[in-house]
């Protein structure tokens, strides 16, 4: 790839890039990483951690593709600007040839959240994709990454720094694994998905059991007192005292009320072995259940 930035061409080495789609997962997958980069060169890591899917995926190995960057301050800061940390984003993306622009949004609410945007066609092209595969994207389509940070979220979490060598060597504040465990457990409990359950919290689950991860129960229990969505609509009041019994049967109940076949339709796109979901019912979710392990 002699036209590819060397630091690029090296991280392409690892994806598969044999369909349009696995390749705009490898370029999506690439930006988040600059975008990564950018933040810390800017000092941002020292005021937020790095939490959920993509931090899973991109730190800790998780083999699913993930959409968005999620952060969470360290201490609670309701005047948190996340502006400030745009143009070097924006920098560093044009450093390694990608154009890009961000637009800030809920600048006045709790979670402070921008989008970055890009060419998709123009960005396959400067990672010299095919032509087919740059013309199954046509002209018009974008790129998107979303990231978020709380500004006012619930503590009690663990953190660690991990290391990144590439594009080029930096270091990312993240939550330790049993903390993001926790962020995880928190979402399967607590979102409100009727119909639509989000399939990519139930095979992190399955992820984090089969990793032996232990759940962070200080950390949940922040969580939880703070907020749970599908608790609150169902009028039940969150318990001051909440133990391992507690979430468990929280859980169980979770998956008496999951529609497994849309829960599998959610994920499948962020996959490559459509396989593994073969084994997936609630019969199964339950045996996890039982194989949940918690941080002493």
């Amino acid at each position: 790839m002699p036209n590819v930035h060397p630091a690029i061409a090296k991280m392409l080495e690892k994806y598969d890039l044999s369909t349009a789609e696995k390749t705009y997962e490898a370029l999506r997958e690439i930006l988040q990483e600059i975008v990564l980069l950018g933040l810390y060169r800017a000092g941002f890591f020292d005021h937020a951690v790095f939490y959920g899917g993509t931090a899973l995926r991109i730190l800790y190995g998780l083999d699913r593709f993930s959409e968005d960057l999620d952060f969470s301050l360290i201490e609670a800061n309701a005047a948190f600007d996340l502006g400030i940390y745009e143009d070097a984003v924006i920098e560093a993306l044009h450093s390694f040839g990608f154009e890009v622009t961000i637009q800030l949004k809920n600048t006045e609410g709790t979670i402070k959240s921008a989008f970055l945007k890009g060419n998709t066609s123009q960005h396959l092209l400067n990672i010299e994709a095919p032509e087919d595969i740059v013309k199954t994207f046509g002209q018009g389509r974008l790129v998107k990454i979303k990231f978020e940070v709380d500004t006012q979220p619930p503590l009690d979490f663990k953190s660690q720094k991990k290391t990144l060598l590439v594009p080029s060597p930096f270091m990312v504040n993240t939550m330790t694994l049993p903390s993001l465990f926790a962020g995880k457990m928190h979402a399967i409990l607590c979102r409100n998905w009727s119909s639509r359950p989000k399939g990519r919290d139930w095979y992190d689950l399955v992820w984090y059991v089969s990793q032996g991860c232990e759940l962070d129960i200080n950390h949940l229990r922040a969580r939880l007192h703070q907020s749970c969505s599908w608790q609150e609509k169902q009028e039940v009041t969150i318990p001051t005292d909440i133990d391992e019994a507690y979430i468990l049967a929280l859980l169980k109940k979770r998956i008496d009320d999951l529609d497994v076949a849309a829960a599998k339709r959610d994920v499948e796109v962020f996959i490559s072995d459509h396989r593994v979901l073969d084994i997936w019912s609630k019969d199964f979710f339950m045996h996890i259940v039982g194989q949940i392990k918690f941080e002493k």
